[in-house]
Formats: C-alpha cells, sequence, structure tokens
C-alpha cells in the first residue's frame, strides 16, 4: 500500500511538472528593488516577487542575495532569507567603497522540480563614506572607555555616535552621541559610556567629507610582569585585567636570551583569578632575559588585545668559565709584550724622546757675573765691497814755446 502511494505521488509531480514546464524553467526575477538607510549603520532592503501559480506542489523559494564592492569588485558573504525584506549592518569599513551593488535572485529550497534560479537583479546602493579617520581604537579601563584616533584632515569638525550593533527598533534609538571629547596633540578622542566587551559596539565618525562606520579596535594596558627567580627557573605571574571579568584571557610570552633566537609560549589559565602564574622559564644565569608579554581575549569574548606589550629584562651577559681561563692567560702575556717593546723603544730612541735640558740655574749664574761686560761680538767674516778698478793717470808738461814735453 505505501509502495503504491509512493508511486501515485511520484506520477502524479512528474505530469504536474509536465504540463506546467516542459523544460526546466527559471523563476521569475525579482523586481522593485529598493533600499533605505535606518541609520548610519544599517540598510534596510526590499524588493517584491510574484509566486507562479503552476509552481509544483511543496515547492519551497529563498531569496540569495549579497553585496558587491564596485571600485575592488570584493564580493561580500552570501545571504539568504525567505522574507522579501532584509536588514543588515553594513560598515564601510568592512564593505570599502561608497558605492555598492546589491545583487538577488530566487533560488530553489527544495521540490521545485523543473524550475531553476531567476536570472539576477542588481541595485546600485550609495553611501556617503569618505576616509575621515586613522589608526582608530579604544582603550578599555575599568570605569570608562576612552577611544582616540588621527583625524585626515584636522580643519574639519566632527560628531561621533556609537550604540550597540544590532539590527532591532531597540538597538537602533540607544544610540548615544559623544558628550566628553578632547584632543591631544595630533589624536582627536571620547569618552564613553558604554561596556564595549559586553556589548559589541559600532561607531560612526563623520565630517562635512562624509562619513565612517566601523567596529573599533578594543584594546587594554598590557598587565604588569613579575619575574622571580626559583632555582634553575624563572617564574613569571602577572596581574588579570580589570575589564572583562567575564572573558578568559589568552598570555602570551616571548622571551630572548644571549644571542638566542625568540622564543614564545602561549598560556590560556582554565579559571581568571587576580594573579596567574607561575609560568616557569629554564634560567640560564650567564645570559640576559629580554622578555615581551602581549594579551588577548578567548574566543568567549569580543576580540581585545593589550596595548603594545610589556617589556622586562633579568639578568647579565657574562662569560663562561673557560673564556675567564683563557682571557685570564692571554691578557697577561699581551701586556707583557708591550711593556718589553715599549722599554726597547724608548732606549733606542731616548735621545729624541728625553733630550738634554741644560740646568738653569747656570744660565742664570753666567747672568750675573757677565752682565757688566761687554758682549763678545760673534767672530765671523764680516760684509766686505767690491774693490773698484782705478785707472793711472799720466801727466804731460808744456814747455815755454808750448810743445809738449815727455814726462819720464
Amino acid at each position: 500500500m505505501t509502495v503504491t502511494l509512493e508511486f501515485f505521488t511520484f506520477l502524479y509531480t512528474a505530469i504536474i511538472t509536465v504540463v506546467y514546464c516542459q523544460a526546466d524553467c527559471p523563476f521569475p526575477a525579482p523586481r522593485n528593488l529598493s533600499y533605505r538607510w535606518m541609520d548610519p549603520f544599517t540598510l534596510k532592503l526590499s524588493w517584491f516577487w510574484e509566486k507562479p501559480d503552476n509552481l509544483p506542489p511543496g515547492c519551497e523559494i529563498s531569496y540569495e542575495l549579497n553585496l558587491e564592492n564596485t571600485d575592488t569588485h570584493r564580493v561580500g558573504e552570501t545571504l539568504r532569507t525567505e522574507s522579501r525584506h532584509f536588514i543588515n549592518n553594513c560598515l564601510t569599513e568592512e564593505m570599502g567603497s561608497g558605492q555598492w551593488e546589491f545583487n538577488i535572485q530566487v533560488v530553489s529550497s527544495g521540490s521545485c522540480h523543473g524550475w531553476n534560479s531567476s536570472r539576477r537583479e542588481n541595485k546600485i546602493i550609495n553611501t556617503p563614506r569618505a576616509e575621515v579617520v586613522k589608526d582608530f581604537q579604544c582603550l578599555l579601563r575599568s570605569n570608562e572607555t576612552n577611544c582616540s584616533w588621527i583625524p585626515v584632515d584636522p580643519s574639519l569638525n566632527w560628531t561621533l555616535s556609537y550604540r550597540s550593533c544590532g539590527t532591532t527598533a531597540e538597538d537602533i534609538r540607544s544610540t548615544k552621541e559623544c558628550d566628553r571629547p578632547y584632543r591631544s596633540g595630533k589624536r582627536c578622542g571620547c569618552f564613553l559610556k558604554v561596556d564595549a566587551i559586553a556589548k559589541d559596539i559600532c561607531v560612526c565618525v563623520k565630517t562635512e567629507a562624509g562619513l565612517n562606520t566601523f567596529k573599533p579596535k578594543l584594546v587594554i594596558p598590557p598587565p604588569k610582569l613579575s619575574i622571580k627567580e626559583s632555582g634553575d627557573n624563572l617564574n613569571l605571574t602577572w596581574t588579570t585585567p580589570d575589564v572583562g571579568k567575564y572573558c578568559t584571557w589568552k598570555y602570551m610570552v616571548c622571551y630572548k636570551k644571549c644571542n638566542e633566537d625568540k622564543v614564545c609560549q602561549t598560556f590560556q589559565p582554565i579559571m581568571d583569578t587576580e594573579e596567574h602564574g607561575p609560568m616557569r622559564v629554564p634560567y640560564d644565569r650567564s645570559c640576559l632575559y629580554e622578555f615581551q608579554f602581549n594579551t588577548t581575549s578567548g574566543e568567549n569574548c569580543v576580540p581585545v588585545f593589550s596595548n603594545g606589550g610589556a617589556n622586562a629584562t633579568y639578568g647579565s651577559n657574562k662569560l663562561h668559565d673557560g673564556t675567564l681561563t683563557v682571557v685570564s692567560i692571554v691578557i697577561p702575556v699581551i701586556l707583557s709584550v708591550c711593556v718589553i717593546l715599549s722599554c726597547y723603544c724608548f732606549r733606542r730612541h731616548r735621545a729624541i724622546i728625553c733630550p738634554n735640558i741644560p740646568d738653569p740655574s747656570a744660565i742664570f749664574k753666567e747672568m750675573m757675573v757677565n752682565g757688566n761686560k761687554e758682549h763678545k761680538i760673534a767672530t765671523g767674516s764680516l760684509y766686505t765691497p767690491v774693490s773698484e778698478p782705478v785707472e793711472p793717470c799720466k801727466i804731460t808738461l808744456l814747455t815755454e814755446n808750448g810743445v809738449l814735453q815727455q814726462n819720464t
């Protein structure tokens, strides 16, 4: 009886398929695609679809949709819904562009023999997205959340709003604006009245140039690391972060000793207490240890990271016994050789290094004894002028009658 019933059911379905759709038929495509921004974080997509009358009995359909970045053509996560509207958080940080393309098609979710997925319909979605902030992070403390960032254009005025990341009407109504702004150097900031770990928050920073919407990076101050020597080990202890009491935490300790490579160890306690440890590290007393300590939240909490890391050092680099023995032998030998060479050079060049210097008392004595005497003229050749040539002079006598008389 059961076999007969199943046979007739199959035969009926086959007949209906042949009658209404002789070949594979595509579903009608959705029409009248539209969108509306419910707030800077939440986008509502709507469309219309008319169900064909000739669908096989029991045929169920669903709508497959995604958002694509029109600049990079990066396709987001494919989503399915059975409703003719879809509400979702769409953050500019995740989508990355001021223009997106909304794609949707009708697909079968079972018992639709002879029917195929519809063609894809698309809708361009514009957002007032602009890069207005850089390095946005929120420092979590036990009594407040301090968010700060670097403005891309410091001359523009800004407003900051935030709320719990959700799509319900209650989430949208919970939006708050910054009422404790401040500026510190190049950074702008605001103290938020929210427990960012208990509630996953979304933030919107808006200027005249546009807006950024994103989930902020959450950081905590690095816990203080304590190091104590115990036998052949170093015991490391630290305090639990004073935020996220219901979170489990992962602790990573990296250390480097002497000239060896860095070694990292992860420690995740089963239960969090006020103080953790000890975490034991083998200790070599002849090495200087350099520690780096970081903290991250576990899987049961929103992602939180320690702001930088706690750095600490312990011990000092020392020479090994063998090296000390070699040094104690080699250094005295080198010094002895240097002293011998210095003495040899000094004796060889004594006249140059230590010339004879006259006795000052003898100089003064000579000045006192010979003070009234004439100074001796230094002997030596004086300047002698060159002699000039002299011609002989001849005299001729005249007689009375004017005849020259030879002078002999």
